[in-house]
């Protein structure tokens, strides 16, 4: 499929239209426009979830989607937590862990892809727990700030709290599996040479 019909696919103008919709979604919220907001990050959500079932069923699954969708993702979510925590709902601590995490993992990749050591990065579960509960805590951050619900006020303490733990976590489980995994690769390496000697 050429670079333009990928971009025509369906899937793939949904995730370009979550980034279309980003902007709009920071100005309303630093216009303290929360119900406007709230609307927009349901649309930014229904559309992530649509564009993976399409991509599935107009078997519409591209290299291009495969980038873009993830990065729509991460800008998404890694934009409203600097904006949330510009408004002060989002306490500066949690968004600098979190940012902490993610400046660490990439700068890890892109040593290990620059110097050909590590090609295959995946993504670890605690890494995936982490973002699962990055995600809730923005919806009920969101949430709070719209219906203001007595019951919920607790629930985004504690989803906070676990947000802050689960980044520098998650980090500490990515570089650990990586270190095995060279260190594995390094002595799967030696043996081969060794083989290959004694041929």
């Amino acid at each position: 499929m050429n670079t333009f019909r990928q971009v025509r696919a369906a899937p793939n103008l949904l995730t370009m239209m979550r980034l279309f919709v980003l902007p709009f979604l920071v100005i309303q919220i630093l216009d303290a426009h929360w119900r406007v907001a709230f609307a927009l990050l349901w649309i930014a959500g229904i559309s992530d979830g649509l564009d993976g079932l399409l991509a599935r069923w107009l078997h519409q699954s591209t290299k291009l989607g495969e980038y873009l969708d993830p990065i729509a993702d991460k800008a998404l979510l890694s934009t409203l937590f600097l904006v949330l925590t510009h408004v002060g709902v989002i306490p500066l601590y949690v968004t600098v862990l979190v940012f902490s995490r993610d400046l660490g993992i990439l700068l890890i990749s892109t040593l290990l892809y620059v110097t050909n050591t590590l090609r295959d990065f995946r993504p670890t579960w605690l890494g995936k727990l982490s973002t699962a509960v990055q995600i809730l805590a923005v919806l009920t951050v969101m949430t709070v700030q719209v219906f203001h619900p007595a019951g919920l006020l607790h629930g985004k303490h504690w989803l906070l709290i676990a947000v802050a733990w689960l980044a520098p976590l998650s980090a500490a489980q990515y570089a650990w599996l990586v270190l095995r995994r060279i260190n594995e690769s390094g002595g799967a390496t030696q043996v081969a040479s060794t083989t290959a000697k004694n041929a």
